[in-house]
């Protein structure tokens, strides 16, 4: 009875197998043909062809290990710099000690994550084989080697954010003194393109790449703190300028939340959203920058967080990001919400920088007061 069933099985998986094996013997015929035909040649033929494929191998070698590869990833990185330890605000006159003042921990950590992001790492977006993509399809529009350069993007979105109130607010008096000369330098750099390698055709020629730019920024933030530090250069730390900070940061995510709203309401494809993970990793950079920068400001205006008693609030706004940046997992889902097999990484991205958004909101509004 059961010899018709298992012979009809039988004959299925031989036609499953046939299948597969056709499907393999299509993908491998270019392999083969091309080895056959490589090994007729002479030398003469064969050794460029053979030099060629090597630079090949030695070029996407070392651009998996430059987007693989994360150097000094750490949401935690800024308790090195024992900000809780500081006494007086930044600019302020440090006691006991005749013309030193408090550097800027902003200024600081504005340098670190650029250095991080150009220094300690490569700059992903403006690599070459980056910006060829994958056989002309952008690496962004896959699910490959675009985690590292979203989340650098997202870092430097929120540095860049912070230049421009460093050169327009901090750095000078009520805004009636003259811009910093290397904040205004420093604002300039890290503005710049993010994927200009050393040759272009818009316009066509020579170019400086990148990441000689955002070295720059970091020189020149350098230079600002070493003027602050000898009382030669000006951190305004009023509460307007504080809210002017918190401001800046709160739009940048309600912008980042609204992405990740429409990607995830009109995208549910699970796994197999192949944007999802550059939306995630970007949102991500933005949390990792502003969770270090929001440190650091903490330290910079403790005299006003502590007369406004934002003390509480701040520390929560700060668990609130800490608990987001737990968030790492390997492969980005953007499934369905009320789904049941495939997470949805973005939805839950969004709720946390909504918490954090609206901590900040409470925050300004107390300022504002």
């Amino acid at each position: 009875m059961l010899d018709p069933i298992i012979a009809f099985f039988q004959r299925v998986f031989a036609a499953i197998g046939r299948g597969i094996g056709m499907v393999v013997a299509w993908l491998l015929w270019p392999f083969l043909a091309a080895h056959g035909w490589y090994r007729e040649r002479s030398w003469i033929i064969r050794g460029p062809i053979l030099a060629i494929l090597v630079l090949l191998v030695i070029f996407y070698g070392q651009f998996i290990y430059r987007t693989q590869l994360w150097h000094g990833f750490d949401p935690a990185f800024v308790q090195a710099y024992k900000f809780d330890e500081r006494t007086v605000p930044a600019g302020n006159p440090l006691p006991g000690e005749a013309n030193r003042c408090q550097d800027s921990a902003v200024v600081a950590i504005s340098a670190a994550l650029t250095d991080q992001n150009v220094n300690q790492n490569a700059w992903v977006s403006s690599t070459l084989l980056y910006k060829l993509g994958l056989f002309g399809l952008d690496w962004d529009n896959t699910p490959f080697m675009d985690n590292k350069a979203s989340f650098q993007r997202g870092v430097n979105q929120v540095v860049r954010r912070t230049a421009i109130q460093l050169a327009d607010n901090l750095g000078r008096v009520r805004g009636t003194s003259g811009i910093n000369n290397d904040l205004q330098n420093a604002r300039g750099n890290i503005q710049f393109d993010e994927s200009t390698w050393y040759f272009g055709t818009d316009p066509f020629g020579f170019k400086t790449p990148t990441p000689s730019y955002y070295r720059a920024a970091v020189e020149s933030w350098n230079k600002f703190n070493t003027s602050l530090v000898s009382c030669d250069a000006v951190f305004d730390t009023r509460s307007d300028n504080l809210l002017q900070v918190l401001d800046g940061m709160a739009s940048d995510l309600g912008n980042t939340s609204d992405i990740l709203r429409r990607r995830s309401e009109e995208f549910n494809a699970g796994w197999f959203d192949t944007r999802a993970d550059d939306r995630f990793w970007f949102a991500y950079g933005q949390l990792y920058a502003q969770y270090a920068l929001l440190q650091a400001t903490r330290a910079d205006f403790s005299g006003v967080i502590r007369e406004r008693n934002l003390t509480t609030i701040w520390t929560e706004m700060e668990r609130q990001l800490q608990a987001a940046l737990r968030i790492q997992p390997a492969i980005i889902s953007n499934g369905s919400e009320d789904g049941w097999i495939m997470p949805t990484h973005l939805a839950t991205m969004g709720f946390y920088i909504l918490r954090v958004r609206s901590n900040m909101v409470e925050i300004q509004s107390i300022l504002d007061r």
